[in-house]
């Protein structure tokens, strides 16, 4: 299996990209990764580490796309970028996925423009993991990929998040939901009340019904839908309270010496439970719908993110959910 990384792409690049791609052929020995970028950087970094070099192809990409740069006019004017050769190289059929912490906007105006779409596919989506209660996971899924969405966009997300949890995580028979205000299916604006008519009608997936944001944690559903604009306002602010309920423990903990013998007693649950609100836990966001399985790694990913991420990946392409969402949107299209 060849995955294909950019570099060059995140904020702690290239050292953790470099990092965390060891770390990840240190555990699977089925795996090679072809890192594109500088070939002086990626040298220099590789002889800080002892890398199965046997494994690691390097192939040299001169151009960096900045977080800043116009996703699409960068796409098309930075031919050497780490992340445009990468993609390049994994629509030849060169790699079986890829892999990039960079520039969202880039990543999925590259994957559209050089991957391609899946055949029937209108939007590709972001779909990352979320963690659920009694250490359950549930998907989201358009977290950002998507402000403005179609109904018919929703129904294909609920598709490809199906296939992805039926695949990834072996759930028989994911349990998907739509994100709305209310549980009532007169609820919310046109977009989700005429998403809700489809998915009711959709005979491929088990679908029960609007789902409120407050419940997501719940482990009440195995993929939730919604635009990429409700997507991204919720992962942002999921964030932002993981930051919040920690901070504020630690304030806690730290008041007085009762607190500090209180913190010492419950550090191994506090470590715990920290860890399942970790992101680098659950590597990416996979890009589904596009034709290679991609994976867009946090941006501030460390080595052990990316590694994760990287892991996350290979299930993909071991699986084969590339083929499953096309299986699925096929039998959709048959039984209407």
């Amino acid at each position: 299996m060849r995955i294909v990384a950019d570099v060059m792409g995140g904020d702690q690049a290239p050292v953790a990209v470099i990092k965390g791609s060891v770390m990840a052929l240190e555990r699977d020995a089925g795996l090679t990764m072809v890192l594109c970028g500088p070939k002086a950087v990626i040298e220099r970094e590789l002889g800080y580490l002892n890398a199965p070099r046997d494994r690691i192809e390097i192939v040299d990409a001169p151009d960096v796309i900045e977080m800043a740069e116009a996703p699409v006019t960068a796409i098309r004017q930075k031919k050497n970028s780490s992340l445009v050769v990468g993609m390049n190289l994994v629509a030849a059929g060169q790699g079986d996925g890829f892999i990039s912490a960079g520039s969202t906007g880039a990543v999925l105006a590259g994957a559209t423009f050089i991957i391609k779409r899946i055949k029937g596919i209108n939007r590709p989506a972001l779909a990352p993991i979320l963690p659920a209660k009694r250490g359950g996971r549930v998907l989201l899924i358009d977290c950002g990929a998507n402000v403005d969405c179609k109904s018919e966009f929703l129904r294909q997300f609920a598709l490809m998040g199906d296939a992805y949890m039926r695949t990834v995580t072996n759930a028989p028979e994911p349990r998907v939901a739509l994100i709305n205000n209310g549980a009532e299916p007169e609820k919310g604006n046109e977009l989700t009340k005429e998403a809700y008519k489809l998915l009711e009608k959709e005979p491929s997936i088990q679908f029960m019904g609007n789902l409120e944001p407050r419940y997501i944690l719940s482990g009440a559903a195995d993929v939730v839908v919604c635009d990429g604009f409700v997507g991204n306002m919720l992962l942002k602010s999921l964030e932002g309270a993981s930051v919040f309920i920690f901070d504020s423990l630690k304030d806690i903990f730290m008041q007085s010496f009762a607190t500090k013998i209180g913190a010492m007693i419950l550090k191994p649950k506090l470590r715990s439970f920290k860890r399942t609100m970790d992101y680098t836990e659950y590597g990416g966001a996979p890009l589904l719908g596009v034709a290679k399985p991609v994976v867009k790694a946090h941006g501030s990913s460390n080595a052990r993110a990316y590694s994760n991420a990287i892991a996350q990946l290979a299930q993909m392409i071991r699986g084969d959910v590339v083929g499953k969402i096309a299986q699925s949107l096929q039998a959709s299209a048959d039984q209407q």
